[in-house]
Order: C-alpha cells, then structure tokens, then sequence
C-alpha cells in the first residue's frame, strides 16, 4: 500500500472519510478480534509506517496543537532553553482559568522552525508521546485516532492499513451486513 504524505490530501481524504470511519469503528465493536490482537495489528503497522516516514520532517502537529503542558514540561523547556522558569512562563506560556492548564500562547508552536523542532531534547511529554499509536487500547481510542488522522501522516496511514487488514480478517467472519 503506498503511504500518503501530503497533508493538503490527507485532510481532504479523512473529511471525505467520516462515514467510512463510523461503519469501520461499527465493524471493531462487533468483530472477534480481542483488544489485544487489535493493537498488534496497530503496533505492526505503525512500526512499518514510521520507518518509511520521517516524523520530524513533517512538524504539522507543531503546527496545529497547543499541547497541554506539565509543571515538569516547563521546567524541562526553560532549563534546555537556560532561562528562568517565570520568564519562560511569561512569554511562553498562556493559563486557561476554565477547565485550567498551561499551554504554549500561541500555534504554531513557537519552538517551530520551518519543520523542525528547535527544542526537541526538552520538548513536552505530550510532544514526546504523540502520535500515541504504541498504547494500549486502540479501538477504545477511535475517536482520537480519527480525529489525529487529518494532521499527522503516520496516524493517517496506520489508520487506514488496519482498517484493510481488519476488513479483510473479518469478510468470512462477520456476514455481509455487518460490512
């Protein structure tokens, strides 16, 4: 299966997708795959995915989040940036009263440059985590992973080589009507 990169594409591919998504997200509730055996498909295909696409050339989750931060994350940021935290804070950083966090003030993310992030050795835990497909639980975090494929290229093509692989196991498992 050729991998698709170009974001432009993607995002018109998933939003064209939406449909597909619920009858595939119908197809795991009802499918004989344990939840184990589905993030096995996942990790599989990640893996084989992220050794075909660079991660760090693409920087469109820079581009499009304001990452929830840590305590531990501001601390990180301003000491690999050798800066007091207050004054990384001040203008780094923006706290939202309703519902709380600190997040970065402004997206893109102001440690972007071009494609690159600037501070990767002291990036966020949420930046270090992202693009999450290694986790358990994958069919409990559909909406997310969904939601995650218009923005990031690995997640995009992950999605939609277990979304075949999973098809193609359950065509003599599941009758027809459940496709």
């Amino acid at each position: 299966m050729r991998l698709e990169t170009d974001i432009g594409r993607i995002e018109e591919m998933t939003r064209r997708g939406e449909d597909e998504d619920k009858r595939f997200r119908s197809l795991l509730e009802r499918c004989d795959l344990t939840p184990q055996e589905i993030d096995a498909i996942v990790h599989k295909h990640l893996e084989e995915v992220s050794e075909q696409i660079e991660c760090r050339e693409c920087g469109n989750c820079c581009r499009v989040f304001r990452p929830q931060l840590m305590p531990q994350d501001i601390v990180r940021l301003a000491g690999h940036l050798k800066m007091p935290e207050e004054e990384f804070t001040a203008e780094y950083i923006v706290e939202y009263e309703a519902g709380g966090g600190l997040f970065f003030n402004r997206a893109p993310c102001p440690f972007l440059l071009e494609n690159t992030c600037t501070v990767y050795p002291g990036r966020p835990d949420v930046c270090r985590a992202y693009p999450t497909l290694y986790k358990k639980g994958f069919a409990r975090n559909l909406g997310i992973t969904f939601s995650n494929c218009s923005v990031c290229p690995i997640v995009y093509n992950v999605y939609e080589r277990v979304k075949m692989e999973i098809r193609e196991s359950q065509a003599t498992a599941l009758s027809p009507e459940c496709e």
